[in-house]
């Protein structure tokens, strides 16, 4: 294993920094922007409205067909970026969001056409998510791959303000043209011009990516399958082989590579999962379904959840890169034991405050619930699942296991909370036990994963065996026993 860390200038980690933080920015802009019109007028563009309940359900359920579509396209993707490389990939996915985003803006509604318009719509939501499958995973670890050991976390984690930074731009957009808009206004023509807006944002991570070299972590990789092969070819030769290029070529030789992660690539699988499943999920209840259900049940002004929307992404600003400082400093694993546990306790609190209509409460519970469960889990999330992957296989797993947890947390999970929500007359109860659940599943798997602060990215092999098969502890401290 190399265990030498690769000294990288500075500015190509800016450049990588800045490119991620911009395609984050490109696909939450992206998600917010969908989520909120799902919530807000979708519902009576693209259905027929003659039952809000229903017509709400099958928006939220448009929602999460992207999700479907994202996790065949962290398969498709993220085996390529592991193929050919991080940056040519994250060309496509960028493409891929943004012109699927836009064309949204140019749908004819179920007024002009009928059922042809969520037809459109969904086929629009399933291009969109294709590319976004791999895209957060992969802008992710292009930046945690550049960045430096001591300070992994806090550098990586500008790449999550991403998130702020689509979700403040939607919001933003989303503020003015309900505050501008009369109602007619905003259904005949208004509810277009967020989607027009990501254009933009892709245009400017398209040209930000143009600068930037390909991930080191993705040179040593290529350096080390060199290796296994020449030492594949003398063995071959020393059993009388004559070093045959059938067993000797380069798929060969990441099989047998492969073969020394043994069961390991499956339970660092399903442990990136269940840290991914409560940030998710909760992001899908205070993002997507809670503005509907403020809307809907409380009759709340449609402005409160954009504005604490807002507001949280200003204040995370602050919160995510101080989350990954501190999971440079005490370990991830710590961290996110810290920050799942305070969400399960606070999710009852926090729908009692948002259950009194009072503008100031619901501000408040929401930012807290945002930055503690969905932000601060997002900034060490970026970070600790690409650490749990070896280079052979990294950006492969750490999508699918990001997409196969947020297709049922996220793209689902509004969805459930619709229906249960609508069996239960509109209480506030089976929001606050769905975001127990999702906080207690993080929880788990945080107690069970190792602390991987240490980890050489650079190495082929999973964090907790080595190329022999032969397990590896991370204690608390960060260090190798």
């Amino acid at each position: 294993m190399n265990n030498k860390e690769v000294t990288i200038d500075n500015k190509e980690i800016i450049k990588a920094t800045a490119s991620g933080w911009l395609g984050t920015a490109m696909e939450f802009m992206d998600f917010q922007l969908y989520s909120l019109a799902a919530a807000i007028v979708f519902n009576e563009i693209f259905f027929d409205n003659e039952n809000s309940s229903m017509a709400l359900i099958m928006a939220m359920g448009t929602y999460g067909a992207g999700y479907c579509s994202r996790l065949l396209g962290a398969w498709f993707f993220g085996r390529l970026g592991d193929k050919i490389g991080r940056r040519d990939v994250l060309f496509f996915t960028i493409g891929l969001m943004g012109i699927a985003s836009t064309g949204i803006g140019f749908l004819p509604t179920y007024a002009q056409v009928g059922v042809w318009a969520p037809i459109g719509l969904v086929i629009l939501r399933i291009i969109q998510g294709f590319g976004a499958g791999a895209e957060i995973s992969g802008a992710g670890i292009m930046t945690v791959e550049f960045a430096k050991q001591k300070n992994r976390g806090f550098v990586g984690s500008f790449v999550c303000l991403g998130t702020s930074t689509g979700t403040l731009i939607a919001n933003g957009i989303w503020t003015i043209i309900l505050t501008q808009c009369t109602h007619a206004e905003l259904m005949e023509w208004g509810w277009r011009i967020p989607f027009y807006a990501s254009f933009v944002v892709m245009i400017a991570a398209i040209l930000i990516r143009i600068f930037i070299k390909e991930s080191p972590v993705m040179a040593e990789k290529k350096k080390e399958l060199a290796a296994l092969r020449e030492k594949m070819a003398e063995e071959a030769q020393k059993s009388g082989n004559n070093g045959n290029q059938e067993e000797i070529n380069e798929k060969h030789a990441i099989k047998q590579a492969s073969k020394a992660n043994g069961t390991t690539s499956w339970k660092n699988f399903i442990l990136a999962g269940g840290l991914r499943f409560g940030q998710a999920g909760n992001s899908g209840l205070l993002q997507t379904y809670l503005a509907a259900f403020l809307v809907t049940y409380l009759s709340v002004a449609r402005t409160v959840p954009t504005d604490a929307n807002m507001i949280s992404s200003i204040i995370s600003f602050f919160t995510i890169p101080l989350v990954g400082w501190l999971g440079d400093k005490f370990g991830r694993r710590t961290m996110y034991l810290i920050l799942s546990g305070a969400m399960a306790i606070f999710a009852i609190p926090m729908m009692m405050m948002i259950s009194t209509k009072d503008t100031v409460l619901i501000t408040i519970a929401m930012i807290i619930g945002l930055n503690v469960g969905v932000q601060g889990l997002f900034s060490l999330e970026n970070i600790m699942i690409p650490e749990l992957f070896g280079s052979l296989h990294r950006m492969t797993f750490s999508s699918l296991a990001k997409e196969i947890a947020g297709l049922f947390a996220t793209g689902f999970g509004p969805v459930i909370a619709a229906s249960l929500v609508g069996m239960a007359t509109g209480s506030w109860w089976p929001l606050a036990l769905m975001m127990i659940f999702f906080s207690l599943c993080t929880f788990i798997s945080a107690w069970v994963a190792p602390n991987t602060n240490n980890r050489n990215l650079n190495d082929l092999y999973n964090p907790v065996v080595d190329r022999h098969g032969k397990k590896r502890h991370f204690n608390e401290t960060n260090e190798e026993s």
